[in-house]
C-alpha cells in the first residue's frame, strides 16, 4: 500500500495505517530527536509525544504526499521547545569517556558547530541534509520561493564552513 493511501486513510480515523505511518518513519524521528536532545532517553520520549500529537492533529495534513515533512515539523518544534524550557548544553567528548562511551564523536563536533547557527538555518540545513527533503518540499512546507531557500541554504552553509575553518580545519576550495 502506497504512503499517500495510507495518509489519506490515517487522516479518515484508520489506527493501523497511522501505526503503519508511524513505523515507517520511525528511524526518520529518531534520527532527527538525537540530533536535537543528544541522548536517547530524551529522545524516545520525544518519539512518544510527537506520535501522540501527529495522532492528535492528524486530521491537519494538507497533503498526504507531505506527511514526512509535517511529521518531522512537529519532531523538530517539539525539541526546539524542550531544548528552550532546559537550556540544555552539548556533552563534552570528556564526559562521555568519563562514563566509558568510546566512540567516533565527528557528529557531536557537527552539532556543536550547528549550534552556532539560527535556529532557521539549523532546521533548513536538519530538514536538506539530515533528513533528505528536496529544496522544493522546503519551499511549500515554508511558503518560501525556491530561489530564496537555496540562497538561505548557501548561506548557512558558509557560516557552517565559517564555525570549522574557526577551529582550524583545513579550508576546503
Amino acid at each position: 500500500m502506497s504512503e499517500e493511501i495510507l495518509v489519506q486513510k490515517a487522516i479518515k480515523g484508520d489506527q493501523e495505517a497511522f501505526l503503519a505511518l508511524m513505523h515507517l518513519y520511525e528511524e526518520a524521528l529518531y534520527r532527527t530527536a538525537i540530533s536535537y536532545m543528544k541522548n536517547e532517553g530524551d529522545a524516545l520520549e520525544a518519539i512518544q509525544e510527537v506520535t501522540y500529537r501527529a495522532y492528535r492533529s492528524i486530521k491537519t495534513v494538507k497533503q498526504p504526499a507531505y506527511f514526512k515533512t509535517w511529521l518531522i515539523r512537529i519532531m523538530m518544534n517539539y525539541c526546539q521547545d524542550i531544548l528552550k524550557k532546559s537550556r540544555r548544553e552539548v556533552l563534552e567528548e570528556t564526559l562521555l569517556m568519563k562514563h566509558g562511551i568510546i566512540e567516533d564523536f565527528t557528529f557531536l563536533e557537527v552539532e556543536e558547530a550547528l549550534l552556532n547557527l539560527s535556529d532557521y538555518e539549523r532546521e533548513l540545513l536538519h530538514l536538506k541534509y539530515f533528513e533528505d527533503v528536496k529544496i522544493k518540499d522546503i519551499a511549500i512546507m515554508w511558503n518560501t520561493p525556491e530561489g530564496t531557500i537555496k540562497t538561505r541554504l548557501h548561506k548557512a552553509l558558509r557560516a557552517l564552513r565559517a564555525v570549522f575553518e574557526e577551529k582550524g580545519e583545513i579550508k576546503r576550495v
